[in-house]
């Protein structure tokens, strides 16, 4: 028997406090995203000239990297979710898999191409909470979401219930 995963997409309603909140989190994984980039591109550039190193090419080799550098990299990382860097991170590994995949001949469709920086304005603002405290207020009108709080939905979230 196969399991069944369901997605849904929900128009949000959010106060101005929380729509600044969203883009930070928004900001946080493409800052992220751009970041296990350039960490990949600097790794397979060592790797061309010699050196023996690791390439963080998966979503947990990529956190793990992330973890160790986000200090310096992003001094202002509590300020948002971990899930929004999380996403950024995802998004990269998915990313640097279908690169791969393609290359390889795995993958259906046309080539891709290898992943490129993710730039404010010209790609989707996105971030994925996929962890708790994310929950479905009683209501059905109302969401909570880490770090931003509970936001008012435009419908009914009776699906997720």
């Amino acid at each position: 028997m196969a399991m069944v995963i369901q997605a849904y997409r929900f128009a949000l309603d959010p106060t101005p406090r929380q729509r600044r909140a969203l883009a930070s989190h928004c900001g946080a994984a493409r800052y992220a995203y751009n970041w296990g980039l350039q960490l990949v591109q600097e790794r397979l550039g060592q790797r061309r000239a010699g050196e023996d190193t690791e390439v963080p090419w998966t979503l947990p080799a990529l956190r793990w990297e992330w973890n160790r550098a986000k200090q310096q990299a992003a001094p202002w990382w509590a300020e948002n979710s971990k899930e929004a860097y999380s996403s950024g991170l995802d998004g990269l590994a998915r990313a640097l898999k279908n690169f791969s995949d393609s290359k390889a001949g795995h993958r259906k469709g046309r080539r891709m191409g290898f992943p490129r920086p993710k730039r404010k304005g010209r790609c989707r603002d996105a971030c994925r909470f996929t962890t708790r405290p994310l929950r479905v207020e009683a209501n059905r009108k109302h969401i909570t979401l880490p770090r931003i709080g509970t936001l008012k939905t435009h419908e009914s979230t009776r699906k997720l219930a």
